[in-house]
């Protein structure tokens, strides 16, 4: 065998070395750890709260706190989570989902309005910021217009921020 069979026997069977790496099974496992070991570390690290005297029951309220990695926990701020669902209360919400901060609600009218909308809100960060929150209001007609959708965005970051005032007692 010659040096060019040898360096391109070596050369292939490095590729599938490195391709089986990227897959789900078989190599995969062995590079990459697979679940079987995140099972594992995870009943490790159950184990070692057990014996610190660490464990505690878990709430609704953990998913806004950041015990966890950024990995793990819930990237959305909580005042503007709050305000959004206080300020829209006369919506009927059609679906919440905290881990990636959306509200879809239905079709209502505002007290005193006329008009019904429907909104859609997105909290995309854990800052209390205008960047952090998006809104989109429908009426059956077609988009809001940008005054009342500002007005609305408005009115959500400001109750926010009486939210945490209260909450700091500031």
């Amino acid at each position: 065998m010659n040096y060019k069979s040898a360096a391109r026997i070596s050369t292939v069977l490095g590729l599938t070395f490195v391709l089986a790496g990227c897959g789900g099974g078989g190599f995969g496992n062995f590079f990459q750890g697979g679940e079987r070991s995140r099972e594992a570390a995870a009943d490790i690290h159950a184990q070692e709260r057990v014996r610190e005297g660490t464990t505690r029951q878990s709430t609704v309220w953990d998913l806004f706190s950041n015990a966890q990695p950024p990995g793990v926990t819930v990237e959305v701020n909580k005042y503007l989570w709050n305000a959004s669902l206080e300020i829209l209360d006369f919506l009927p919400i059609q679906s919440v989902d905290p881990f990636s901060g959306v509200v879809v609600t239905g079709f209502g009218t505002p007290p005193g309005g006329g008009r019904a909308y429907r909104a859609a809100i997105l909290i995309n960060d854990p800052a209390l910021d205008a960047r952090s929150l998006n809104v989109a209001l429908m009426t059956s007609s077609g988009p809001a217009d940008r005054e009342t959708i500002r007005a609305v965005e408005d009115a959500i970051l400001t109750r926010a921020r009486q939210l945490r005032i209260r909450e700091r007692g500031l």
